[in-house]
């Protein structure tokens, strides 16, 4: 558990997924990282060479395949992820196929992460896989962390932010219970406090994705 305000900003990935996000705001993301400490910035494929240039190895570049919707050929996901890696990236956030999982076409989404994850794994690369537990029930949602995390996800990630709801406690501490310490867990979607931030950590997280990391930060007491 955080005890400081650079522990918890060590958790942090520090994110601009803004569609209308211009290379200005890009830039003061990338500067806040470095001030604050955050873990990383997450940003669109676009902007990994912007961001890389900016951060260097003084923090993390992370960026996102199959977003938001996850309704991307597995073919073309392996490929977005490797085009970032090649811009920079050190992470990749991946939406897995959320209206295949509900079908109970399994095969086809663990097809695809293995896919991305052999990708990512060849580069030295940590994948994140986000399940968007706004879609699902509890059972699903411990169904589709074990699935991502036996096809090679080091981390389970909640929501994308664009989905029905951002993260809950109750998320994390499902998707905690079902991958126990095999991988990690990152919380996002509407976690704009350091108190959010918090219970997120204490059922389970171990990283936390917001666009509000400054101020996650600064109402830490």
């Amino acid at each position: 558990m955080p005890k400081t305000k650079e522990e918890l900003a060590r958790l942090i990935d520090h994110t601009i997924l803004n569609p209308a996000a211009t290379p200005k705001d890009v830039e003061r993301y990338c500067r806040e990282v470095l001030e604050y400490g955050f873990w990383g910035v997450m940003v669109n494929p676009f902007y990994v060479s912007y961001a890389k240039a900016i951060v260097g190895n003084r923090a993390k570049v992370m960026s996102v395949v199959g977003f938001p919707f996850g309704a991307t050929k597995p073919s073309l996901k392996a490929q977005e992820a490797e085009a970032a890696l090649n811009d920079g990236a050190d992470e990749i956030d991946m939406v897995m196929n959320v209206g295949a999982f509900k079908a109970g076409l399994y095969e086809i989404v663990a097809r695809e992460i293995k896919a991305v994850a052999s990708v990512v794994h060849d580069y030295g690369g940590i994948l994140k896989v986000i399940i968007e537990t706004g879609y699902l029930t509890p059972d699903e949602i411990a169904k589709a962390s074990l699935l991502a995390v036996e096809s090679g996800a080091d981390f389970v990630k909640t929501s994308t932010g664009y989905g029905p709801r951002g993260a809950t406690v109750e998320d994390v501490a499902i998707i905690r219970k079902a991958v126990g310490d095999r991988a990690g867990v990152k919380a996002a979607g509407g976690i704009r406090t350091a108190e959010q931030a918090i219970a997120m950590i204490k059922a389970g997280a171990n990283r936390i994705g917001s666009s509000h990391g400054v101020d996650i930060i600064n109402t830490f007491k």
